[in-house]
């Protein structure tokens, strides 16, 4: 043996020495395909105790194990990495799935990467196969890649080396109408997510520093070449050892819709409750101030909208105690009130007798009262009319059996009775401003002659109505003078 080939066998065994303990698999292989060694590495990335479980050579290498990329795509003869690097190529980073050739349900992952060693005239003396175990990367990246295509948050991944798309989930295609392959390789300019965005400057400077990007609206363009309103945002990712941006999507056609779908309700409202010959109002609930009012409950109640939108009707002088805590439970408690007798003040003073419904709804977000109510005035002075005729024709018995006359005399009596005693119910402030109105002062007048607020005179009012059964002032004017109690028109 001759002192060049000691030296190279001493120089080949100080070799497998330093890479024995590596962490990274190396084969070596001799420029006749003969597999001459393997650190324990990379029989272990092979699933074998071994040398002579890898093969004899590269063919035998080839038999034993089947080579295919990420893409599910096989490996075809003189394409695996051994038989490349016996070629002379040198190559880096070739990232194949290894299986066992009679058992394809066990797999690793291999980053692989090739190095020639020459001789001292330059010649192929050692190939050499170095692995990286990149199963956990590859798992990792797999987990990544379903849960990715299953979000249903439309998103899209850019490299940010060369600023072209490498995924599309499932989602970004059904909100576009894409197919994967429309996208994948086109660069951020030639599909654009951020075209008409109102910040895209800021977008474009973010996307070149990998740098994360706020959210913002843009139009998406379709493939039929329509756009697509959208919210979207970019947030850098690594994958793989590739720095990335991840776009995320928001479609706003959907709330857009829905916006127009209320707008549209809401306008129909509006036109129904200006058209309704009812008096109806629109209270906040939260402290019943008047927002809106229909041109019907206007001339009902004498006040123009610029009067009373935006004020509480209690301060305006609408109504008073017993209508508040009526409407108060549409409020607090119940959601609504059906054909409640109520009492409405109008501008001039008159008392309106109403059949008063209310309900809680939500307008533009705001919980609010709707309220309409009807004049039943006229019913009950009918009524009133009725007893009158009653009392008139009772003057003459004839027309009547025994027993009818002694119901209506009750009836008569008690009526009577009852009067006899409203003016007794009146408290001492309510008399004075009673027999202010009796000698026709106005309320405003009524106010400044007992140094009281205007509010407090028709609360006053209000009451006197109330206790006497009358609806208005002359109707209260006129009790005055039948039963004697002032003098009129001094």
């Amino acid at each position: 043996m001759t002192e060049a080939v000691l030296h190279a066998q001493t120089d080949r065994r100080q070799l497998q020495q330093i890479i024995a303990g590596l962490t990274e698999g190396v084969i070596l292989v001799e420029p006749d395909q003969t597999i001459t060694w393997a650190n324990d590495a990379a029989l272990k990335m092979h699933g074998v105790d071994a040398l002579k479980d890898l093969g004899r050579d590269v063919t035998q290498y080839r038999e034993r194990f089947q080579l295919r990329y990420r893409n599910n795509h096989a490996l075809e003869d003189g394409q695996y990495p051994i038989e490349r690097v016996i070629s002379g190529e040198s190559f880096t980073d070739v990232v194949v799935e290894v299986f066992p050739a009679t058992d394809h349900s066990v797999n690793w992952v291999h980053r692989v990467r090739s190095l020639v060693l020459t001789d001292s005239n330059g010649e192929p003396d050692v190939l050499v196969l170095i692995l990286h175990d990149a199963s956990e990367w590859a798992g990792a990246e797999l987990r990544f890649e379903k849960t990715f295509n299953a979000n249903p948050a439309p998103a899209i991944i850019c490299r940010l080396s060369d600023q072209r798309y490498i995924k599309v989930n499932l989602g970004f295609l059904e909100m576009t109408g894409y197919v994967r392959e429309d996208l994948i390789g086109l660069t951020a300019y030639q599909f654009d997510v951020f075209e008409d965005a109102e910040r895209r400057e800021l977008a474009i400077q973010r996307l070149s520093e990998g740098g994360t990007i706020p959210q913002m609206e843009a139009n998406l363009r379709m493939p039929d070449g329509g756009h697509k309103p959208v919210v979207v945002a970019g947030q850098p990712i690594e994958i793989g050892e590739e720095s990335c941006m991840l776009f995320t999507f928001m479609d706003l056609e959907p709330r857009r819709k829905a916006e127009s779908s209320l707008r549209q309700s809401e306008e129909r409202f509006q036109k129904a409750f200006r058209m309704l010959p009812v008096p109806s109002a629109v209270l906040r609930a939260q402290d019943l101030v008047l927002l809106d009012m229909n041109d019907a409950f206007s001339q009902a109640t004498g006040y123009a909208a610029e009067e009373v939108v935006g004020r509480e009707g209690e301060d305006v002088g609408l109504w008073h105690g017993e209508f508040l805590a009526a409407v108060g439970e549409v409020r607090t408690q119940k959601g609504s009130l059906r054909n409640r007798d109520l009492k409405i003040t109008c501008k001039n003073g008159d008392v309106i007798d109403c059949q008063v419904s209310a309900e809680k709804v939500a307008i533009n977000g705001q919980a609010c009262i709707l309220l309409a109510w009807l004049d039943i005035t006229d019913r009950k002075r009918s009524e009133l009319e009725l007893v009158d005729a009653i009392e008139t024709v009772m003057q003459d018995t004839s027309w009547f059996s025994k027993s009818l006359v002694e119901k209506l005399a009750n009836v008569k009596r008690e009526g009577k009775a009852q009067k006899s005693t409203e003016f007794a119910d009146l408290t001492k402030r309510e008399r004075e401003v009673f027999e202010a109105l009796c000698h026709g002062h106005s309320d405003k007048e009524i106010a400044k002659k007992l140094e009281v607020a205007l509010s407090t005179v028709r609360n006053h009012v209000a009451n006197i109505y109330t206790k006497l059964d009358v609806h208005n002032r002359n109707a209260a004017l006129l009790w005055a003078r039948n039963h004697g109690y002032f003098r009129t028109g001094q």
